[in-house]
């Protein structure tokens, strides 16, 4: 019997012991009954809501999982190609393309330790100077063997 069914109960109790409700005794079990009556509304209406809401977190826990996996499947492609990249063996210097972009990107690292980015421009001029020691870096466009 749920909190509404019994309430209801005890007001029919009430009403079929025709209770005298002019009597002090009588106003209050009609109070009381009353009281248990708009209490059982209340909690009725509160449990109903809780419902409401935990769906809605339901769903929302729902998207949300979806949302992780969009992004956990886009950073397992990210470290695949991360990892394309990684490679021990390779020289400082080497050309980037950056997909659309025209400009090929070097890497050059000096020897205070500072990994510094240049373009093609720079490669022409043949030589830079570091903006951390501020050691000239000269460069040749020969392929030395």
């Amino acid at each position: 019997m749920t909190i509404s069914e019994k309430s209801a109960y005890l007001k029919g109790l009430m009403d079929g012991l025709s209770l005298n409700t002019e009597s002090d005794e009588g106003k209050m079990i009609s109070a009381i009954v009353d009281l248990l009556g708009d209490m059982a509304k209340r909690i009725t209406d509160i449990e109903e809501t809780t419902i409401a809401i935990s769906d809605e977190l339901d769903e929302i826990e729902e998207d949300l999982d979806a949302i992780e996996d969009f992004i956990l499947d886009e950073d397992e492609d990210e470290d695949y190609e991360d990892d394309l990249w990684d490679d021990e063996d390779e020289e400082y210097e080497e050309g980037f393309d950056f997909g659309d972009e025209e400009t090929t990107i070097y890497e050059v690292e000096c020897a205070c330790g500072e990994i510094i980015d240049f373009d093609e421009e720079v490669l022409e001029k043949g030589s830079m100077i570091c903006p951390n020691c501020g050691e000239t870096l000269e460069f040749s466009t020969e392929d030395d063997e």
